[in-house]
């Protein structure tokens, strides 16, 4: 009988091992193509520090950000407001 080359217990770790190379190769392009601090061309590269406020005010406040900032910080509000508050 042949051995299997590739076995079923291991689709997890390659699941998982996946998601993380995905999570890596996601921030990685994030940063070098939208993080104001980060200059790929010799021509930003010789410009030096840069005060520039507004694109590190933009790069700082993305849509994830904005859209959190005003919620409570509850996974589920349902319950502990049921267990914290019985009276209601």
């Amino acid at each position: 009988m042949a051995s299997r080359w590739l076995r079923p217990e291991v689709y997890p770790l390659f699941l998982a091992v996946g998601a993380a190379v995905g999570i890596c190769g996601f921030s990685m392009v994030r940063h070098i193509c939208i993080n104001p601090e980060v200059r790929v061309s010799k021509e930003n590269r010789a410009a030096g520090v840069l005060d520039n406020f507004a694109e590190g005010e933009k790069y700082q406040e993305h849509m994830l950000r904005k859209f959190v900032r005003n919620k409570s910080p509850e996974i589920m509000p349902g319950i502990n407001s049921f267990f914290a508050d019985p009276a209601k």
